[in-house]
């Protein structure tokens, strides 16, 4: 795949743009035969919502332009083709590709990268971001770009994808991954997380919280698609955890125990826990965690508040409590996060 990269190099000069929207970033999507349109309107609905503040009157921060291999009608697993006007020339002025998946990759016996895909990969130039939903995964692996990276895939072919792409470190338990400029996610849905992810990345955590708002999906999941492999569906009957989460939620800021959260759904905390991790994909505390560092993500962007207010208003008591849980959930401190969204202090 050494001649792939070399040939990402090599980007002719295009003639008609594709993309009409300078200082937007542009994403290129590439769409295969046959193609999950779930997976292409994920990435349109998403991007597209995104606004500078996070405001719907701001201005759309990226462009999104759908190609094909060639322009022209690509077939679905529905009963509909989708008819894409651009062909791979796209791909030569985009700041992004997110390859989605096609039926293709399900019976795929070769690492090698077929002819058309490889004469497409040559016209991305370097530097260009490169993602995948589902299946994609396995286009990114077989052009080389993700050798030594980690990667997931959905979960019923990790068997194939670790098989065909050794070099590639395989996690098949998460929602997606992040190699910096190469990022992966599993099954379909977890295009939405991914999007979300690169959403918050690139413009913050307020971004990509008001897209998932506006689009009626959570901003974050926790778990990983391991939650999602051969579970039988809880009964009707059975009881949910929902209820609590909302409770902690509203109280981020206060002391809470694993055993207010059981009393709130009036179970044993054994219980409680069982059943949280099978809704959750983590332990209660994780769980909590988590949603305190967020809300201490969106205070450091937000506010003026000094690090050691954003760890109290956050739950997370010190600013020393703050910076230890920061770098371990994200490799950076409070005040270089706070640096990346509003510039350094004065």
């Amino acid at each position: 795949m050494d001649q792939v990269r070399k040939n990402m190099a090599m980007t002719p000069a295009l003639t008609h743009p594709v993309f009409t929207h300078p200082g937007r970033h542009r994403i290129a999507v590439l769409a295969r035969p046959v193609l999950l349109p779930i997976e292409l309107g994920i990435v349109h609905q998403l991007f597209g919502q995104a606004r500078a503040g996070a405001s719907a009157d701001g201005e759309p921060l990226y462009e999104v332009a759908t190609c094909g291999l060639r322009a022209g009608d690509v077939r679905t697993d529905g009963d509909f083709a989708v008819t894409v006007r651009h062909g791979p020339e796209a791909l030569a002025e985009a700041d992004t590709v997110i390859v989605l998946s096609s039926y293709e990759d399900y019976v795929q016996d070769t690492p090698e990268l077929p002819a058309p895909l490889a004469e497409a990969f040559a016209l991305i130039r370097p530097g260009t971001r490169m993602a995948s939903i589902c299946t994609g995964a396995f286009v990114l692996a077989s052009a080389g770009l993700l050798d030594g990276h980690t990667a997931t895939t959905h979960w019923r072919y990790t068997d194939l994808f670790a098989r065909l792409f050794p070099r590639v470190e395989l996690d098949p338990d998460v929602l997606y991954t992040d190699g910096g400029s190469v990022l992966t996610s599993a099954g379909c849905a977890s295009g939405i997380d991914l999007c979300l992810h690169m959403i918050r990345r690139d413009h913050g955590t307020a971004v990509a919280n008001d897209v998932a708002r506006r689009t009626v999906v959570p901003p974050h999941r926790e778990g990983g698609q391991v939650q999602y492999i051969r579970r039988p569906v809880p009964a009707p009957s059975a009881p949910a955890t929902s209820a609590a989460r909302e409770w902690a939620l509203r109280r981020l800021k206060e002391p809470i125990t694993l055993g207010q959260l059981a009393a709130r759904e009036a179970m044993s905390v054994r219980n409680f826990n069982r059943r949280f991790r099978d809704e959750v994909g983590t332990t209660p505390m994780n769980w909590l965690n988590q949603q305190r560092i967020e809300l201490a993500r969106e205070l450091l962007e937000e506010s003026d508040l000094p690090v050691d207010q954003v760890a109290e208003q956050a739950g997370l008591g010190s600013a020393a409590n703050l910076r230890q849980h920061f770098h371990a959930a994200l490799g950076t401190s409070p005040s270089a996060y706070r640096a990346t969204f509003r510039g350094p202090a004065k």
